[in-house]
């Protein structure tokens, strides 16, 4: 059953943003991810902080779990933690 990967951001070094997204794309994709949506965010309601959000499909929670743990993705975090707080979901479709 699918699942998506919901990725809220707050950006912290707007420079190296294109640094971490063209490395993190392709990595999404070998793991059978695609981008559902991607843009800027902003509270309706409550004290939310984030700025941005990314929405990924994959064929399942297990699929998510496997990209995040991939050596490729993995060597991408310390570079994502330069240039965001990050706070990602999974969100699975009901049965």
């Amino acid at each position: 059953m699918a699942a998506y990967l919901i990725a809220f951001a707050k950006v912290k070094n707007a420079n190296r943003i294109p640094e971490y997204s063209s490395a993190a794309a392709p990595t999404l994709g070998a793991s059978g991810g695609s981008v559902v949506s991607r843009g800027e965010v902003r509270s309706l309601v409550g004290g939310f902080s984030a700025d941005s959000c990314l929405i990924v499909k994959f064929k399942d929670a297990a699929a998510i779990e496997a990209w995040h743990g991939s050596p490729e993705y993995q060597a991408l975090i310390p570079l994502r933690d330069e240039v965001m707080d990050s706070n990602i979901l999974v969100l699975e479709e009901p049965t």
